[in-house]
């Protein structure tokens, strides 16, 4: 058995043969890199009660920089959790929602 791995039925720190979740490349250790971050928790929790625009999220999110919330948002996108719908009108509009996929993870 490999260290460092665990079992469905194991406890934390016994070995099994499932693969090494204290590997960078764990794709458990992923999605908890993924979600564990504070503003992508923020961000989730919001969209999950209603679809917002990008100032909205910023005005509700109380300490986020507009270069993090943009680099959150581009991620949670990226990895299918937000959707982004843009209506041109002028200015263009943007309104940011929760996919099924995000909602499942709430």
């Amino acid at each position: 058995m490999q260290e460092g791995t665990l079992k469905s039925d194991s406890h934390p720190g016994e070995t099994g043969t499932r693969g090494d979740v204290y590997a960078a490349d764990c794709p458990t250790r992923k999605l908890l890199d993924r979600i564990a971050d504070k503003w992508s928790v923020l961000i989730l929790l919001l969209l999950g009660h209603e679809d917002l625009r990008f100032n909205a999220l910023k005005r509700r999110i109380e300490g986020v920089s507009q270069k993090m919330l943009s680099q959150t948002l581009r991620s949670l996108e990226r990895d299918g959790l937000v959707s982004r719908t843009v209506v041109a009108t002028v200015p263009v509009t943007v309104t940011y929602a929760i996919t099924p996929l995000g909602q499942g993870l709430i």
